[in-house]
């Protein structure tokens, strides 16, 4: 199946008609070419809304740890954007943040679209659920640890989530910006050279 079949595919399966009735596309971005790929929760309600996935606060700080501009970040050929559901999923109870993403949902449509994309070189896991998918039980028993051993999941990358709220993790945990930071930005300009 094409990635354009595999689009048309996810929105006509029954487990996404109610967001296919209200207008909603499945948010990702894979292109045949595509070097490196992101795989993050889901996408939050404005990013749905919108279109556009990491066009946010939280997107400026993953292009910054990434060493690539947003243009670079949204161009398919380069970056593949494939979260673990490709809808928003709702808020959680009493502000409690958006609901997880479905259960079953990236193991029936990743492997299918990772198979269109064969000169993928580095896989970004950002977040908990991205790392206890691919990573399975190779994981550390915390988000910190498997975020600090990055360097034995190559050629996958975890990483905490980028967004502004999570300054005093990363004021807790100076050898991020310090050495995870750089060494994952050499990382990304190999895998697109």
């Amino acid at each position: 199946m094409t990635l354009d079949e595999l689009r048309a595919a996810i929105k006509a399966d029954p487990e996404n008609a109610a967001m296919t009735d209200a207008g909603w596309e499945p948010l990702y971005t894979a292109g045949p070419r595509a070097r490196i790929v992101v795989v993050g929760q889901a996408p939050g309600r404005k990013a749905q809304e919108a279109g556009v996935p990491w066009r946010d606060a939280s997107g400026a700080k993953l292009c910054d740890w990434l060493g690539v501009s947003d243009a670079q970040f949204h161009d398919p050929e380069q970056f593949a954007i494939v979260p673990m559901d490709f809808y928003y999923p709702g808020k959680g109870p009493r502000g409690s943040g958006d609901l997880p993403p479905r259960a079953g949902f990236a193991a029936k449509w990743h492997p299918l679209i990772l198979a269109d994309m064969p000169e993928v070189r580095l896989t970004v896991l950002v977040g908990a659920y991205a790392q206890k998918f691919y990573l399975g039980g190779r994981r550390g028993k915390t988000l910190t640890e498997t975020v600090r051993g990055w360097r034995s999941y190559l050629p996958y990358v975890p990483l905490v989530h980028p967004s502004p709220l999570n300054f005093r993790w990363q004021a807790r945990n100076p050898w991020f910006a310090d050495e995870l930071v750089p060494e994952l930005r050499s990382a990304v300009a190999a895998a697109l050279a």
